[in-house]
């Protein structure tokens, strides 16, 4: 097996700051900030001017893969101080008429189904969530922490032992950075 050295770059657009401390790396951006510690022995991160740099020294299939990944988050915090992550959601209720509401970082789903106990989950504190008539907003600069949000909103309503092609209430994911789903 032929082991190489291997070099990716991402490049860091104007008005994103991008520091190297350690193993962490922090981003900051009009839209708020990220850091994300990368400590893989054999592959380092480095800021040089304008970009950052992911090296792995005699490379094999493993750290081939772990440079892409980690190229990817690199490139997913960039592009999220820069331009927010956004995901919108609807509420979709035609046995019964559901209320969703926000009461701090809780989300609560009221009359799903008729149940008399309302369904409620946390949010991460990082995400700033809106609930505007049958539309749910979720936004923040790291795409982790807004589809983690997303998928607990989404779950809040998931139901079991029925038919989804009948019963078909619940809150859906329609919209990911503008773009439907």
């Amino acid at each position: 097996m032929k082991l190489t050295e291997l070099k990716q770059t991402v490049t860091v657009p104007e008005g994103v700051s991008v520091i190297m401390q350690s193993h962490e790396l922090k981003a900051k951006g009009p839209h708020g900030e990220i850091s994300r510690i990368f400590n893989d022995p054999k592959v380092s991160v480095k800021v040089e001017g304008n970009s950052i740099v992911v090296v792995a020294k005699n490379a094999s299939k493993k750290q081939k893969r772990i440079i892409a990944t980690t190229k990817a988050h690199i490139k997913n915090m960039v592009n999220g101080v820069k331009n927010n992550n956004e995901y919108k959601l609807k509420i979709c209720s035609s046995h019964f008429p559901m209320q969703v509401s926000l009461e701090g970082t809780t989300l609560i789903v009221k009359n799903y189904f008729g149940e008399k106990v309302p369904r409620k989950t946390s949010l991460p504190k990082d995400v700033k969530v809106q609930v505007q008539g049958d539309k749910i907003t979720v936004t923040g600069p790291d795409i982790e922490k807004v589809g983690d949000a997303m998928s607990k909103i989404e779950q809040v309503c998931r139901i079991t032992n029925r038919d989804r092609r009948r019963f078909q209430d619940g809150i859906f994911l329609i919209e990911k950075n503008g773009k439907a789903i």
